[in-house]
């Protein structure tokens, strides 16, 4: 199967008794706790997702969506993004800046508010601007995951700078994970495997089986 197909039907099939507890769980939102300008934050599946506050019940956020791909039709379109829509447009990188509810935005979830001002050493805007900030970028974008997501967008709606935390400590990860000893020996392993078993002792097949485990060693 192809790759693409057999991660999303994974995803789905994980993610389908996760998506209907969650709309079984009530929370009841006390609108008067936000103000325009503030920072929602709420624990979604996989990672934290973010959005701006804009006032009478309106949250602005960048949520990736895989159903515009899939069909024009506005008024499903509008309807609250599922985490099995979610996942696949990050999948498919389809994403936009959109208003919803409170209560669609935060799925169910606890919500932070403006918990990243304890974090971000920069002073945030003055709440109108922010909430203006964060209207002018409504429409459809293209997302990444790493360089583009619902944090860089309040981040930058909020304090001016594009960045995610979620995204440092992700990369962080992999570094460490990558730059280790037994990355360097698996890779070593697995080139040595490609030269004596594929029959691919060349130059260049024996060169990258020296150099990457070398430098990965090294780095670490």
């Amino acid at each position: 199967m192809f790759p693409l197909q057999f991660f999303s039907l994974f995803y789905i099939a994980v993610l389908a008794d996760f998506e209907e507890k969650k709309k079984r769980q009530t929370l009841q939102y006390d609108l008067s706790k936000y103000k325009r300008g503030d920072l929602l934050e709420v624990p979604r599946t996989l990672f934290t997702h973010f959005g701006i506050y804009l006032g009478n019940n309106r949250v602005a956020h960048l949520i990736p969506d895989i159903l515009p791909v899939w069909t024009t039709d506005q008024k499903a379109i509008q309807k609250m993004v599922t985490n099995n829509r979610l996942i696949l447009g990050v999948i498919a990188k389809k994403a936009s800046v959109r208003v919803d509810s409170v209560e669609d935005f935060a799925y169910g979830a606890e919500i932070l508010v403006n918990h990243m001002d304890k974090v971000c050493s920069r002073a945030a805007f003055e709440g109108e601007e922010v909430a203006r900030r964060a209207e002018k970028l409504c429409g459809s974008v293209v997302y990444s995951l790493l360089w583009y997501n619902c944090e860089h967008y309040v981040m930058y709606c909020r304090y001016g700078t594009s960045m995610s935390f979620q995204t440092y400590q992700f990369c962080k990860a992999v570094r460490k994970i990558v730059c280790s000893k037994m990355s360097s020996l698996i890779s070593l392993l697995l080139g040595l495997f490609i030269m004596f078993y594929l029959q691919s002792v060349t130059l260049f097949g024996i060169l990258p089986t020296i150099i990457i485990p070398f430098t990965i060693w090294m780095a670490s």
